[in-house]
Order: structure tokens, then sequence, then C-alpha cells
């Protein structure tokens, strides 16, 4: 009888578990250390870049301004949903290490989504700085003043916390029955609703209404900034003109891409995918927890002069 089957008690329920365990990539578990490689790597450069561009971002008061700012929340961000799943998958790959309290597994969950929400809306605020510093930019110090920001930033958050504050509330009512292994590297709100013995509707209900308001919301109002920003472009006389304006949205749009691209295809795959192999899904899931924390230093320190030319200095400095 495995440690899992352990917990359960007679009647095959257990209302309030107290331990979970998380399989890893089920079906490729021969290939955990190898897979561990590529996984430590991109973590390892996730954290070096965010860590960088804050650095850059505090020290250099040239990047004082809006933009910087919405990036250095963008960078903590990346780095709370680095740091909240990463350590636990790498020591499932090296030492099998497969148990997490269920308490501990709704705080994981809380945070992952929460700080994923929280992205979106950071990306959402990242839009209105473009707009606002294209359509109106007489005006772009005025109504992006610091008092300002912050409360951008607060809304943010509060938005993230309240919509996922009911979640570990409405798992923590539910029974769970027969397993407690989670087919999953970490605790994931459907991962851990695919356990539970009860009717789960409002769960699932709940689920699809927050991400639809999210992402649907969200992008909904980046593309409408995009497109009175296209239109302001294209009023521009010259084509120099429209280009340098264009230019300085290339990096927000690059982070847009490498954040979206990877939500929209893992719901595309978990939806229409049926025959797809479930170490594939978790992969995908992985990829879209991972490739945007390691790619938006990157976007942004190649993408945007100031920083990059920062960076350099930085390391040259450093050489001396």
């Amino acid at each position: 009888m495995s440690q899992a089957d352990n917990l359960s008690d007679s009647n095959g329920t257990v209302p309030d578990p107290s331990v979970f365990f998380l399989t890893g990539i089920p079906g490729l578990e021969a290939l955990h250390i190898w897979i561990s490689i590529p996984f430590c790597s991109v973590f390892s450069v996730a954290l070096l870049g965010n860590c960088t561009l804050l650095y850059v971002i505090k020290t250099e008061p040239s990047l004082h301004k809006p933009m910087f700012y919405f990036l250095a929340m963008l960078s903590v961000i990346d780095l709370v949903l680095s740091t909240t799943t990463m350590p636990k998958i790498l020591s499932i790959f090296w030492f099998n290490s497969r148990e997490i309290s269920f308490n501990g597994c709704l705080v994981q969950m809380f945070f992952l989504h929460s700080f994923s929400i929280m992205q979106s809306a950071v990306l959402l605020a990242m839009a209105f700085d473009r707009y606002v510093a294209i359509c109106n930019p007489l005006r772009y110090a005025t109504i992006l003043s610091n008092s300002v920001i912050a409360k951008i930033g607060l809304t943010a958050l509060a938005r993230a916390v309240l919509l996922m504050v009911p979640l570990p509330f409405l798992l923590r009512r539910l029974p769970y029955c027969r397993s407690h292994v989670i087919s999953h590297c970490y605790c994931e709100h459907m991962a851990v609703l695919n356990l539970a013995c009860a009717n789960t509707r409002f769960n699932n209900i709940y689920g699809i209404v927050v991400a639809l308001f999210i992402v649907g919301l969200d992008l909904m109002f980046i593309s409408l900034s995009y497109v009175n920003i296209l239109r302001a472009v294209l009023s521009l006389a010259s084509k120099e003109e429209q280009l340098k304006a264009l230019g300085t949205c290339v990096s927000h749009l690059c982070a847009i891409l490498v954040v979206y691209t990877p939500v929209v295809l893992s719901s595309i795959i978990h939806r229409f995918g049926h025959q797809v192999a479930p170490h594939v899904l978790i992969l995908m899931a992985n990829f879209y927890l991972l490739f945007p924390p390691m790619m938006n230093p990157i976007v942004y320190g190649v993408k945007t002069k100031q920083i990059r030319d920062r960076v350099l200095l930085l390391f040259r400095g450093k050489s001396f």
C-alpha cells in the first residue's frame, strides 16, 4: 500500500487531508534528473535577469520613470512566480521529495494564481503607459505621477487577492477520496480540484469566470490601447516619426506575446487535445510558468537602450 493510500480512512474519504503528493511529470519519472537541467538553467537565468533588472532600475536615476516602475513590478511578480514553484519542482526532480502539506499546497496555489493575475494587470498598466506616452505626451508626467503609479500597483494587488482568497476556502470545504496524488509538478487549482469526490460545479464555474474576466477584460483593454496608439502613430507626418513611436512599444508587445501565447496554447490543448499525453500537458504548464520570467528581462534588456547601456556599464565597471 502506498503512502497516499495510507492517508485514506476506512470509508475512502479524507475530509481534511494533511498531505498531498506531487508526481512531477507523469510518464517521464526516469528522466527527471535530465529534465531538471533545462529547468534549473531557466530558473537561474530568470533569477539573475530579474534581480539585475531591479538593481539597474533602482540605481539609475534616468530610469525612474513610469515605464520602468511598471517593469520593476513585472520583475517582482516574475520572481515570486518562479520562487513559489521552482524550488519544490527541483526537489521532486533531484530528491524525489513529492510530499507537500495540504495547507502548503493551498498557499502555493494562492500565490501562483494571484501573482499571475497581477502579471496581467501590470501588462495592462504598461499598455496604458504607452497609450499616454504616444497619444498624450504633453500630459504624460501629470497623468502618470508617482502617486498614480502606486495606486495602480495597489489596485492590481487588491484585485488579485480579492479574486483568489475564496479559492483556498472553496477547496478546503471539499472531501477528497481515494488518492491524494496530484498529477502535476505544483499545486494548481484544477489539478487539486480533480481529486475531490463531491460536486465541484461551483468551483469550476468560479475558476472559468475568473479566467475569462482577467484574460478577456485585460486583453480587451490592451487591444483598445493599441488601436488608439496605431491611430495616433499613423497620423504622424513622417515614416521616421512613426517608426520611432512604434519602437517604444516593441518591448511591451514582446512581453504580451511571451506571457499570453503559452496561456492560450495551454488552454487550447487542455480543451481540445483530448489525445495529448499527460506529460505534454504538464510540460506546457511549466513552460507557461518558466518562460515569461526568463524572457521578460532579456526582451527589455535587448530592446530598451537605457537598460542595455546601464547593464553594459555595470558589467564593464566590475571588470576593471
